[in-house]
């Protein structure tokens, strides 16, 4: 991972445009291709990224100060250096992923077993399908062959909506998968997550744990 901090300007050109003015912010190049800026605020959301696969050339002759990120729709960020205050580079190596407890990962693996409890005709893509901000715990298609996002918890709390939002918005991205819904799945669904995820168009689904392994009736809630 490389660590860039710079005054800087930025502009992105693409379905949309949109332009930072000059000020002090933090540049992570990441080895799997992906670039990303980020002010002193807003927790772990960047102000502008692009995501892998993308190109990052740092100028030309001339032109040492300006960065073009272009990813492989042509979009690109244009970076303006005016002046460099840190630059290195770390490296991290294979990152073991994140390790769920046991409950929460055998949610996963039930419901992947049986995906049709989420609807008749559903079927799974992917468990731990790879995103460049971590694995989607399960990805699958409804009925009408749409992509959905399922995230497990067993607790669900606004961080996880919040994850499961950052998902999509990278899921959607993809000409392939897009348009692409998101399901929050938990043994128990705090009330502040359920209308967080309803504002956001998120569907939530209440997992029974016995039920999935077969010991009761094998339904599921979808509100």
């Amino acid at each position: 991972m490389r660590l860039v901090i710079a005054r800087c300007s930025v502009d992105y050109a693409g379905r949309l445009t949109a332009h930072l003015p000059s000020a002090p912010r933090l540049i992570l190049i990441k080895a799997d291709g992906s670039v990303s800026i980020h002010a002193d605020d807003r927790a772990y959301k960047p102000l502008n990224w692009m995501s892998p696969p993308c190109t990052l050339k740092e100028g030309a002759d001339g032109e040492a100060g300006v960065w073009t990120v272009i990813n492989k729709a042509g979009e690109k960020l244009i970076i303006t250096m005016e002046e460099i205050l840190h630059d290195s580079s770390h490296e991290l190596g294979v990152d073991p992923g994140l390790i769920k407890d046991g409950v929460e990962a055998h949610l996963q693996e039930l419901l992947a077993d049986r995906i049709e409890t989420l609807g008749e005709g559903w079927t799974l893509v992917r468990r731990e399908y790879p995103t460049a901000i971590g694995p989607v715990d399960i990805l699958c298609r409804d009925a009408d062959g749409a992509t959905v996002a399922v995230e497990i918890k067993r607790r669900g709390e606004i961080d996880g909506v919040e994850q499961l939002t950052r998902y999509l918005e990278l899921l959607n991205r993809d000409p392939h998968l897009a348009p692409v819904k998101g399901i929050f799945a938990a043994q128990e669904i705090k009330p502040q997550a359920r209308v967080l995820a309803t504002d956001r168009g998120i569907d939530c689904v209440v997992l029974d744990y016995d039920a999935l392994r077969g010991i009761e009736d094998d339904k599921l809630r979808l509100f």
